[in-house]
């Protein structure tokens, strides 16, 4: 077998030295958020850097996560949805006696300039408590967020007077997910309890450090209270698509892809790889369930941090970010 050095060396040369790296129009846009170039290797050179490809295997997965959850306190709800409400009117007043000043100034009437500068400090003032207080309630709420004023109101309403509940689902050992759950299920002294998700939460609890998401019970039992702590599994329908290894995951600004090998060979012979976009089902031990590729494919399996550090797309390796 030829020394490996020269050959990386080579590789890398080769590719730098590409067309595909040249910008003939300064006044042409820029690339795309996901690199589209197609890197070329010859055998020799897939061999020097540790490239190897597979077919990724067909699979179907019924989602079913194992957690646990936390009743939350109504009592925290109702002060940060407060909060957040009187920090968007304190924001409305302060920009409305702004505007207030400022045209009594523009029209020589009894403002003084002093005065308007006073009112547009504390304008930017109340705005920025505004983004605060919204940021802070999407970070611990959010769902909840999302949802129009009138009917998270309603929700809050209900929650106050007990007639729902809503938790905290943790994950342990999950940083992400694929797609979201469905249904789920708390188990209280040996009763199923149904719960809807509502969504990802975006703040990890310190404890766990884990991908956590909201969940609303409508049938609450009576002594649940907050910070009851229940097991939870999390549901999800029927999923079909291939199984990939953690190490063939790449992250860009478009999500997950692969490096797939192309049918058609690059110039003098070589073998052509090209990014190709998956979504992200369901974690399976060291792969990914994902959809967007097929079984017929032939993807890189190990070696695809590789190409992306000869292309420079700036991103990583699933596998590497478990261990960092």
């Amino acid at each position: 077998m030829p020394p490996i050095k020269p050959l990386l060396i080579a590789a890398l040369a080769l590719l730098i030295g590409s067309p595909a790296w040249t910008d003939e129009d300064d006044d042409a846009p820029g690339p795309p958020a996901m690199n589209s170039e197609r890197p070329e290797l010859s055998v020799e050179q897939q061999q020097a850097v540790g490239i190897t490809v597979l077919h990724p295997l067909r699979a179907s997965s019924g989602q079913q996560l194992e957690g646990y959850g936390e009743v939350l306190d109504a009592a925290s709800l109702v002060a940060d949805a407060g909060h957040l409400i009187s920090t968007r009117a304190a924001a409305r007043a302060a920009g409305l006696e702004a505007q207030r000043l400022q045209r009594l100034y523009d029209g020589g009437a009894d403002a003084s300039l002093r005065a308007v500068e006073s009112a547009q400090a504390a304008q930017i003032e109340a705005q920025t408590q505004a983004q605060i207080a919204s940021s802070s309630f999407a970070l611990q709420w959010g769902p909840l967020a999302k949802l129009p004023d009138a009917q998270r109101a309603a929700l809050i309403d209900s929650v106050t007077r007990g007639r729902n509940l809503l938790l905290r689902a943790d994950l342990p050992g999950r940083l992400r997910l694929g797609t979201l759950p469905k249904s789920a299920t708390l188990m209280v002294d040996g009763t199923q309890i149904p719960a809807r998700v509502l969504g990802t939460l975006q703040r990890s609890a310190s404890e766990s450090q884990s991908v956590a998401l909201l969940l609303q019970v409508d049938q609450a039992p009576t002594g649940l209270g907050a910070g009851a702590r229940v097991l939870v599994t999390l549901l999800g329908g029927v999923s079909n698509g291939v199984l990939v290894p953690n190490a063939a995951l790449l992250y860009g600004d478009q999500g997950a892809y692969v490096y797939r090998l192309l049918d058609s060979p690059g110039q003098d012979g070589k073998q052509q790889y090209a990014p190709a976009p998956v979504k992200l089902i369901q974690a399976a031990g060291n792969a990914w369930l994902v959809q967007g590729i097929d079984a017929d494919d032939r993807i890189v399996g190990n070696g695809a941090g590789v190409l992306w550090s000869l292309q420079g797309l700036g991103t990583f390796s699933a596998e590497e970010q478990e261990h960092d």
